[in-house]
C-alpha cells in the first residue's frame, strides 16, 4: 500500500510539473491537443534581389531544331515546385561580400577575436573584427602569414595572398543518407568537410584565349569598382557552392542571434529549374523574350552574346555587360540568355532525360578527386557573350568540369521558402 502512494505521488509530481511547464509556454491546460511550434517567432521577408518563380509545368528540352543532332535533351512535361532566384546573376560586388567575410574571419582568429558561445563552441567576435583596419601596417604585421611572402611582392608591397582565402564548408549528404534506410551508417558518414579556396581566377581571362590580348580585364575586372555591378567570373563549381552555403550561414547565424528560426539553405538551381525559370513561362517558346529572332523589331540585339560572325561590341558589351542589362523575362529575371553562362547543380548526362523523375527532375554527383572527369561534369545553361546564339536557346545545355574557371561563366542562387511566404510574395 505504501508503496501504490509513492507511484500515485510521484506521477502527481511529474503531472503538475508538466502542466505548469505548458502553462509557462503559454499553452492552455485544458488536457486537449493545442501543438507546439518549433519556434515562437517566425518572419521571413522577400529575399532583397531575388524574384519568386511560381510553380507550373513546362516541356523540357527543345524548342526548334536540334541543329547538333546530339539528342541529349529530348522533349518532355516536367513539373516544377515554387522557389526563389537571384534577379541577376551574382556580381562582384556582392561575392566579395563572401571573400571579405572569409577575410575577416581568418584575419580575426590569427589576432585572438574569438569568444565562446553559450553552447561552448568557439565562433568569430565579429563586434572586434568590425575594427580591423587593413590599410593599418600594425594590422599587416599581425597577419602576416596572409600577406604573400618577400620573393613574392612587387616593390615590397604587401599584399593579401589569394590562396590564403579558403572557405571551410561543412554540409550534410542528404542524398547518400537517404539510402541508409536501415540507419546502419554512422550520421558522421554524410557530413562532408572540405577547405575551399575561394578567390576569383583573375587570369582565365589571359587562359581562356590563346593570341588575345586581354591582361586588363585580369588586373582590373574583379578589383576596380566600374566593374562592381558586373557578373563575377572565374568561378569554378566548388567555390560557387561554398557561397551559397555562406549566405546560407550568414542568414542563418542573423536569424538565430534575434531568436528567430532558421530557413532553408541556398543552393545552386537543377538544371530543370534554370530552364523553367529561364522560359518565364513561354513553354515552347526558343529564347526567354520568346522569339525566334535575336533582334526586336527595331533589330536591337536583345542579349549580350557573339553576333554574327564576330561583330561582338554590336550587342553595347565587348565582354560582360551590367548584370541588369537588356529586358528581363516575364519572371523578371535579367539574362537568363547571354552575358555569362551559368552554373547548375546537375551532373551533365548525355540520357539523363530519359531516367529523371517528371516532378522536380535532378540528376546530382558529389564527385571526388579521384574521380574519373566523366564524372565531373556540370551543366551550364544560358550562353555567355562569347558565345554564338544556338547557345542563348533556353533548351541548349552543354558542361563544363566542376574545378574549373572561366571567364564566360558566373551563377545565381535559390532558395526554397515555405508556402506562406510565397503566398505573401
Amino acid at each position: 500500500m505504501n508503496k501504490l502512494l509513492v507511484i500515485i505521488a510521484v506521477l502527481a509530481v511529474v503531472t503538475f510539473s508538466s502542466c505548469k511547464s505548458n502553462q509557462s509556454a503559454g499553452m492552455p491546460n485544458d488536457g486537449q491537443l493545442h501543438g507546439v511550434a518549433p519556434s515562437k517567432t517566425w518572419l521571413q521577408i522577400r529575399p532583397p534581389g531575388m524574384v519568386y518563380i511560381p510553380p507550373g509545368t513546362f516541356h523540357m528540352g527543345p524548342s526548334d531544331e536540334d541543329i547538333n543532332y546530339s539528342y541529349t535533351a529530348r522533349n518532355k512535361s516536367v513539373s516544377i515546385s515554387g522557389f526563389w532566384m537571384d534577379a541577376t546573376e551574382i556580381t562582384n560586388n556582392e561575392y566579395r561580400q563572401f571573400t571579405n567575410w572569409v577575410r575577416d574571419s581568418i584575419a580575426a582568429k590569427q589576432m585572438g577575436f574569438v569568444k565562446q558561445n553559450s553552447d561552448g563552441v568557439e565562433a568569430i567576435d565579429w563586434k572586434k573584427a568590425a575594427t580591423i583596419k587593413w590599410g593599418d601596417k600594425a594590422t599587416l604585421e599581425k597577419v602576416d602569414a596572409m600577406i604573400v611572402t618577400p620573393d613574392n611582392r612587387i616593390f615590397g608591397k604587401k599584399e593579401l595572398n589569394a590562396d590564403k582565402m579558403i572557405y571551410h564548408s561543412e554540409v550534410f549528404d542528404y542524398k547518400a543518407s537517404a539510402m541508409n534506410k536501415d540507419a546502419t551508417i554512422p550520421r558522421s558518414t554524410f557530413i562532408i568537410k572540405t577547405d575551399i579556396p575561394i578567390y576569383p581566377d583573375t587570369l582565365c581571362w589571359v587562359r581562356d584565349f590563346s593570341y588575345s590580348y586581354n591582361e586588363p580585364m585580369s588586373k582590373k575586372y574583379y578589383a576596380h569598382p566600374a566593374f562592381g555591378n558586373y557578373p563575377v567570373v572565374g568561378i569554378n563549381w566548388k567555390q560557387a557552392n561554398a557561397f551559397c552555403q555562406w549566405r546560407t550561414q550568414y542568414l542563418n547565424a542573423f536569424l538565430q542571434s534575434k531568436k528567430r528560426n532558421p530557413e532553408s539553405d541556398f543552393r545552386l538551381p537543377t538544371e530543370a529549374e534554370w530552364e523553367y525559370a529561364a522560359r518565364g513561362g513561354r513553354s515552347q517558346a526558343p529564347y526567354p523574350w520568346g522569339g525566334p529572332y535575336l533582334r526586336n523589331k527595331k533589330g536591337c540585339l536583345l542579349a549580350n552574346f557573339k553576333p554574327g560572325r564576330g561583330n561582338y561590341p554590336e550587342d553595347g558589351g565587348f565582354y560582360t555587360v551590367r548584370a541588369d542589362a537588356y529586358w528581363p523575362n516575364d519572371f523578371g529575371l535579367y539574362n537568363m540568355a547571354g552575358n555569362v553562362a551559368e552554373w547548375t547543380s546537375s551532373l551533365y548526362y548525355e540520357g539523363g532525360y530519359s531516367f529523371q523523375h517528371d516532378m522536380n527532375p535532378d540528376i546530382r554527383w558529389n564527385a571526388k578527386d579521384s574521380d574519373p572527369p566523366r564524372m565531373k561534369r556540370k551543366v551550364i545553361r544560358g550562353g555567355s557573350w562569347k558565345d554564338v546564339g544556338y547557345f542563348l536557346q533556353t533548351s541548349t545545355r552543354t558542361y563544363e568540369y566542376q574545378d574549373t574557371a572561366k571567364s564566360y561563366i558566373g551563377f545565381r542562387t535559390v532558395i526554397d521558402l515555405p508556402t506562406a511566404v510565397r503566398k505573401r510574395g
